[in-house]
């Protein structure tokens, strides 16, 4: 006799097999929930940018909700360094194209470096995701 093993499962719910994908949904959440919170300061200068931060951050948010289920696939990774890099490339155009973009009154802006920091670690770590995923 012999015995099937399926190796599709039914459940929604699918952990990420390599422990570095744990590191993107870290990422991928703080800098989701930065933007979110960072509307109500965007929301002085411009309901338009308003709407993108909300945006911005639900992404990155339903992004890493996404990688916990069974939806989740390989090409999504180079997806997520693609968001995060545009992402990082959409602050030039409002704060400057230098590194005073990165500064407000004159200091460091906190905000705006932890969440392009973050950004970009979840591009380095999406790319390495790609490339060590099978599918």
């Amino acid at each position: 006799m012999s015995t099937n093993y399926t190796t599709q499962s039914d459940s929604l719910i699918q952990w990420p097999s390599n422990p570095v994908g744990y590191v993107a949904i870290l990422l991928a959440f703080i800098t989701g929930l930065i933007h979110l919170v960072a509307t109500t300061r965007a929301i002085e200068m411009s309901v338009v940018l308003a709407v993108l931060f909300v945006l911005n951050g639900l992404g990155f948010l339903g992004g890493a909700a996404l990688h916990f289920t069974r939806f989740w696939r390989r090409s999504l990774f180079l997806v997520a360094a693609v968001y995060s890099l545009v992402t990082i490339l959409a602050l030039f155009p409002f704060r400057g194209w230098g590194i005073e973009a990165f500064y407000m009154h004159g200091g460091i802006n906190p905000i705006v470096t932890i969440t392009k920091v973050a950004e970009a670690f979840l591009v380095i770590v999406s790319a390495y995701l790609y490339r060590c995923s099978d599918e």
